[in-house]
């Protein structure tokens, strides 16, 4: 068994690899998002409503617009088609 000052340059490198992505990753997902919405599609008959925050207006309504077409719809298609579908409400929340 290796001991750690036996590890190779490459696993050093690596496991700093890991550890930066991982702390990008957390740093991302805790950081304030300040736009938070719910939006509502109706989609072939069927409603859906989901909220999604981000760092601007455009981008949160589309990441809640996604969401709820990826509960209504089947293939790529029909999500292009529902994502375009201008949503029945979308509510700013605080």
């Amino acid at each position: 068994m290796a001991s750690r000052s036996g590890m190779k340059p490459a696993a050093w490198i690596a496991i700093l690899f890991a550890v930066v992505v991982v702390a990008v990753i957390a740093y991302s997902s805790f950081r304030s998002q300040p736009f938070r919405c719910r939006v509502c599609i109706t989609f072939k008959g069927q409603s859906d409503c989901r909220t999604a925050s981000a760092q601007n207006q455009m981008e949160a309504q589309r990441t809640a617009t996604v969401a709820a077409c990826a509960q209504l719809s089947g293939g790529v298609i029909e999500s292009n088609q529902c994502e375009n579908t201008r949503p029945d409400s979308v509510e700013w929340l605080k």
